[in-house]
């Protein structure tokens, strides 16, 4: 699966996107994201409050509680604001 972070998440991780291979109890982007902060220093701080970020799955918007199962992409990036 591959991990694209956009805009401060990027920032803090360090990276624009990763490849991983997320165990099989990790069944929603929650689930992804609670499995992802422990990663390194970057992933805790950018991952340390969820209700902070938003999610697509193959380019499409979704809430943190979609199912990741046979998803080739998952976008993680702060709320988007218009003007």
């Amino acid at each position: 699966m591959k991990l694209l972070y956009f805009a401060w998440v990027r920032e803090r991780i360090g990276l624009a996107e990763e490849d991983v291979m997320p165990p099989a109890d990790v069944a929603t982007v929650a689930d992804l994201v609670a499995w992802l902060a422990p990663r390194s220093p970057g992933h805790a701080a950018a991952f340390a409050d969820p209700a902070r970020l938003r999610a697509a799955v193959d380019q499409a918007f979704v809430p943190l509680d979609t199912p990741v199962a046979g998803a080739r992409e998952v976008a993680i990036f702060p709320p988007v604001t218009g003007g």
